[in-house]
């Protein structure tokens, strides 16, 4: 009789670009126990051909709709190699912006939790205001306005799209929290008596 493979655990971050889950992210790999992948969004960005840029990536506002087509099964194939990965018995982070609002309803994100429906998922919500967000793209070159006016509307929708309430395990802020702080949050999440994944619940919306 073969012998029974463990399931790698699997963090997804999910939040706004800029909020701060990178930074989480690092240190998950720098210090939690074993070998942890990160399968995050630019990981498959970096792999995406140009011209279906930015792919997975595509932010709020059906701005793009000759690429959306496609962004559900570039999200369907990152959630099979994700799953692939902890089947193997390799923890996965993953860090990504998970939103609904494309020009149509793709309802991504429950297909997302349905392709890792039993797998070990601890689903965790970063939060971050806006004012700080817009700070941070500021200093890594994005042109942004001093006035609450002239925030792009994407940027507002992101915002909102990540922040419906009850829909994760654990929520972070990084205005609050250094990304080790966050981080170590997360692993005493982890060493507690596992409850029903948000994650796997999510997965009902699809069925």
């Amino acid at each position: 009789m073969g012998q029974t493979q463990t399931l790698g655990q699997i963090i997804i971050l999910n939040g706004a670009p800029r909020s701060g889950k990178s930074s989480i992210v690092a240190v998950i790999q720098e210090t939690f126990d074993g070998l942890w992948m990160n399968l995050g969004v630019d990981r498959f960005m970096q792999m995406t051909p140009a011209r279906y840029l930015p792919g997975i990536g595509l932010r709020p506002g059906g701005e793009r709709q000759d690429i959306e087509p496609v962004v559900p099964i570039l999200y369907s194939a990152m959630y099979e190699s994700i799953a692939a990965h902890s089947r193997l018995g390799l923890n996965v982070v993953v860090d990504i912006g998970h939103h609904d609002a494309y020009a149509m309803k793709r309802g991504i994100l429950a297909d997302s939790a349905r392709r890792l429906n039993g797998l070990p998922v601890l689903f965790v919500g970063v939060r971050c205001p806006i004012e700080i967000i817009m700070e941070r793209r500021q200093k890594t070159g994005w042109e942004v306005g001093s006035t609450a006016d002239s925030i792009p509307h994407p940027v507002q929708l992101w915002q909102h799209e990540v922040h419906i309430p009850g829909i994760y395990d654990l929520e972070v802020d990084t205005s609050l929290l250094s990304p080790g702080a966050c981080a170590e949050v997360i692993r005493q999440q982890l060493a507690d008596t596992p409850a029903p994944s948000a994650f796997q619940r999510l997965a009902a919306l699809h069925t």
